[in-house]
């Protein structure tokens, strides 16, 4: 009977330094300036069309206005939420680890092998971007999971082809 091959899920941690707690807070600066950034634009572009609306059709520019104040809103709650992340990052200690994100991998399955174990995925653990080790998850460790997570757009919608261990 043939192998066959599955992809599993990897789950990408990095071990905490400060090296890294800089990385993330200079990330997520850099997304509280782009929505400050949003917001002016917002402001910059919708106000003279705003105002120039008012003269013409009062009830549609209200309607305006408040579709640009709720988006605004969105901007300044998203905002807010780096701003937390941002503490949060700041309160770990050196050595945690922290779950960045995670990964696909292809696993070939055969006959005999114990389905639950090789879908439990494996884990990448980095620190200052150096794999340090890679350890193949325990069903236990789905359940028991107490892992601060850390995810960022440099992590996302990646794929690996780790081979299996």
């Amino acid at each position: 009977m043939p192998d066959v091959i599955v992809k599993r899920n990897v789950i990408l941690r990095s071990i905490v330094t400060d090296k890294l707690k800089q990385e993330l807070d200079e990330e997520l600066q850099h997304g509280i300036d782009e929505i400050d950034q949003r917001i002016q634009q917002i402001d910059f572009r919708t106000q003279p069309y705003i105002t120039d609306l008012q003269r013409t059709n009062i009830q549609q520019a209200m309607a305006i206005r408040k579709q640009v104040e709720a988006e605004k809103d969105k901007q300044q709650q998203l905002r807010e939420q780096l701003r937390q992340r941002k503490e949060q990052i700041q309160a770990l200690e050196n050595g945690d680890e922290v779950i960045r994100g995670s990964l696909e991998s292809q696993v070939e399955i055969e006959e005999g092998d114990n389905l639950t174990e090789v879908l439990a995925g494996v884990e990448i653990i980095t620190k200052d971007d150096v794999v340090v080790e890679i350890r193949q998850r325990q069903i236990a460790d789905l359940e028991q999971e107490d892992v601060p997570q850390i995810i960022t757009d440099l992590t996302t919608n990646m794929d690996v082809n780790a081979s299996p261990q």
